[in-house]
C-alpha cells in the first residue's frame, strides 16, 4: 500500500509516496525550498507542488514544524511565519490540493513514529525520545511505543536560551561551531532532557543524522543509548504517511 507523505522543514518541503509495507520511500523524493516568509498560503504552494510533480490524486500526510492540535489547528510557529498560529491546516491543504483528504501532524512526532515502527526505536520499550536537529529542534516522547503528542522539547530552557537557538544544526552554521563545539552544546542539552525524563533511548534526526560520524562520538556523559535515526530526513515523510493511513 502507497501514501503520500510531505515533510514540511523550515528550510525545505519533501515528499514523496511511501510503501507503508516495507516504511520506505516508493520513489525518490521531491524537494523545494520553503518560501520566506514562510506564510500559510506560500507553504500550501509548496506542498502542491511537491505533490502535483508525482501526479497524486490520494490521501496526503503532512508534517509540519510546530504544535498541531485535533490534527489539523496550528498553535506555534517557531520557525515558519507567524500567521500560521490558529490556522486550520487541513482545510488549507486540501483545498489547495484539489479536495484531496489531508492529515497533518508535528513533524518530530511523524519522525518518531515512524523511528518506533520501522527504524532504531523498533522493539524497544520503555521512554524513547526522538530528536531532530535542524532549523530548530523538534522532539518525540514515546512510553513503551505510544506516542505522548507535540512535547516541543527543543523549546527547553538551556543556559538563559531556547536550548534550539543553542544546540540546532542552524545554530551550528550561523555560528560556524566545529563539530567539537556543537557536540558540547548537544551533550549539554541531552542532559538536561536526559534529567528530566530519564530515557532509555536518544534517537538523533533531521539531516544532521546522515552525519553521525561526525560528532556522536563526542558526546559523553549521557546514560542512554544514543543512536542516529535510521530513517534519516526521510523519517517525516514516512510518518506522515502512515498518519494518513491510519486516519483513512
Amino acid at each position: 500500500m502507497q501514501i503520500f507523505g510531505v515533510d514540511i522543514g523550515g528550510s525545505g518541503i519533501k515528499g514523496a509516496p511511501v510503501d507503508l509495507d516495507k516504511g520506505d520511500l516508493a520513489q525518490e523524493r521531491h524537494k523545494v525550498l520553503t518560501p520566506h516568509p514562510a506564510t500559510p498560503e506560500g507553504v500550501a504552494d509548496g506542498v502542491r507542488e511537491v505533490v502535483e510533480h508525482f501526479e497524486w490524486t490520494g490521501p496526503v500526510g503532512l508534517t509540519f514544524p510546530g504544535v498541531v492540535t485535533g490534527g489539523s489547528t496550528i498553535r506555534t510557529a517557531a520557525n515558519v511565519d507567524k500567521s500560521w498560529i490558529d490556522t486550520d491546516a487541513r482545510a488549507l491543504f486540501s483545498e489547495r490540493l484539489g479536495g484531496l483528504p489531508v492529515t497533518v501532524v508535528n513533524d518530530a512526532d511523524a519522525a518518531g513514529v515512524a523511528e518506533v515502527s520501522f527504524g532504531a526505536g523498533r522493539d524497544r520499550s520503555g521512554t524513547v525520545i526522538l530528536l531532530t536537529f535542524g532549523t530548530g529542534i523538534g522532539s518525540a516522547l514515546f512510553v513503551d511505543g505510544a506516542l505522548v503528542p507535540n512535547t516541543e522539547l527543543g523549546h527547553l530552557e538551556l543556559h538563559g536560551h531556547d536550548a534550539e537557538k543553542r544546540a540546532s544544526s542552524k545554530a551550528k552554521e550561523d555560528g560556524e561551531l566545529t563539530w567539537e563545539h556543537w557536540a558540547r552544546r548537544v551533550t549539554k542539552y541531552l542532559a538536561h532532557v536526559e534529567m528530566l525524563f530519564s530515557p532509555e533511548l536518544f534517537i538523533i534526526g533531521g539531516g544532521v543524522s546522515r552525519k553521525a560520524d561526525k560528532f556522536l562520538h563526542l558526546i559523553e556523559g549521557i546514560r542512554a543509548d544514543i543512536v542516529p535515526a535510521e530513517l534519516q530526513n526521510n523519517a517525516g515523510i514516512v510518518g506522515a504517511a502512515m498518519r494518513a493511513a491510519k486516519a483513512d
